[in-house]
């Protein structure tokens, strides 16, 4: 059982500001609270809507890729088979 208050209870969280920390918060000295709220604001809204901009691009080219190539073959996309018990050569 996990204890009360463990990282493992709220892991993305415990993740994102050990990320912030890491590369925002470290490498920055602040003389007020009110600078740091707002550089780590601006970290957030600047860098991590541009990751979040980044993986739906990549999700999108994937998307074409596959209508593309379901056009080209006939053939609709489907998931991979992941049934090790048989070779293709068999």
């Amino acid at each position: 059982m996990i204890a009360v208050g463990s990282g493992a209870h709220n892991a993305a969280a415990e993740s994102f500001f050990g990320l912030l920390k890491r590369e925002r918060v470290t490498r920055r000295h602040y003389w007020t609270s009110a600078q740091a709220r707002a550089d780590i604001f601006d970290y957030i809204e600047r860098w991590s809507n541009l990751r979040q901009r980044r993986q739906l691009a990549f999700q999108d080219q994937r998307e074409k890729l596959l209508t593309h190539q379901s056009v080209e073959t006939g053939v609709e996309p489907s998931a991979p088979n992941l049934n090790w018990d048989t070779t293709p050569f068999d």
